[in-house]
């Protein structure tokens, strides 16, 4: 008896055989196709390509609705920018820094110099309020390193336009508008009344405590000046004086900036009784009532002033915010 895979029959074994192709490039895709398939993918997706773009064209053009409001109106104020902003790094601002402090310093050596050399003229100026009284040199040298000391003093006030000027350079790049619009006033009023108070010094103050210590005791002992502590008494009192006319230049940088009010300042009007007469008592190197009311009585009427000032400015800036 034959087995069972003898008795199959040739039909049934060739199904079995996988049937090739007579022609076997008949079916594979030649290079040419493949070509012209990829070069078709390529226009396709270019005019996908070129619609997109179209349309994100289109929608583009398309204008904003109108309740959108400019950035600008809805974030900052005019007033608060910061124009021509430039970025600077912390140690670029630290070298423009040594170059400014390095020109001012310049400047205060040349000034002192120059008041140094017509020193006997300004030491004669200020001798003027002690009329009649003699001065005198106690130690050797005493003079020369009084004229120094005038010099230096005359030689800051010389130089003082030059030092403002490095200054408003220095900080002028990060101020608003605002600031910038109240940064020109404020240092001609701050120039201005610095060198009132120096006059106010002169003309009042020094003569009237001079006059006091002269004439208490005039009975008792001779009037014979230390040269180097009448300049110190003179100097000390002059710049003492022209800081303290300041007053009103800080009240109008309070209330140009809308830190303080008129009504807030004048408020306060005890305090600031209070607060003149210790700064009569302070500023003044003399301990005579007399120059220290005079000075308490100058600050008061400053103060008072600036209040004015402050007013004058909440006035003019009502009608550009009602605009």
């Amino acid at each position: 008896m034959t087995p069972a895979s003898n008795s199959e029959t040739p039909e049934s074994n060739s199904n079995l055989n996988p049937v090739l192709p007579e022609n076997p490039e008949q079916n594979s895709p030649s290079p040419i196709s493949n070509l012209n398939d990829i070069s078709q993918d390529i226009d396709l997706s270019t005019e996908l390509g070129e619609e997109k773009e179209n349309q994100l064209s289109s929608e583009s053009q398309i204008p904003q609705p109108e309740f959108y409001l400019p950035v600008s109106q809805t974030t900052t104020d005019e007033g608060d920018e910061i124009p021509d902003e430039v970025e600077m790094g912390f140690f670029d601002h630290l070298e423009e820094l040594r170059q400014r402090i390095f020109y001012v310093l310049i400047a205060v050596f040349i000034a002192i110099i120059g008041c140094f050399a017509f020193v006997n003229p300004i030491v004669q100026l200020l001798q003027r309020p002690a009329s009649g009284i003699k001065f005198v040199q106690l130690a050797p040298g005493e003079y020369f390193f009084v004229s120094l000391k005038v010099a230096g003093y005359s030689g800051l006030v010389v130089a003082t336009p030059f030092i403002l000027y490095q200054i408003t350079m220095f900080v002028l790049p990060g101020l608003t508008r605002k600031e910038r619009r109240l940064l020109v006033p404020t240092l001609l009023g701050s120039s201005v009344l610095f060198l009132l108070g120096l006059g106010f010094a002169y003309i009042a103050l020094i003569p009237a405590a001079l006059n006091f210590f002269v004439s208490y005791g005039a009975d008792v002992v001779e009037q014979f000046f230390s040269i180097e502590k009448y300049f110190e008494f003179v100097l000390v009192l002059l710049f003492c004086t022209g800081i303290a006319f300041q007053i009103p230049v800080i009240q109008a940088i309070l209330g140009g900036l809308k830190i303080v009010s008129s009504e807030k300042m004048l408020s306060a009007w005890r305090y600031v009784i209070l607060g003149g007469a210790v700064l009569g008592a302070v500023l003044t190197p003399s301990t005579d009532p007399l120059t220290q009311s005079l000075l308490a009585g100058a600050i008061l009427g400053l103060y008072f002033g600036g209040i004015g000032i402050v007013k004058m400015i909440e006035n003019t800036s009502k009608p550009s915010q009602n605009q």
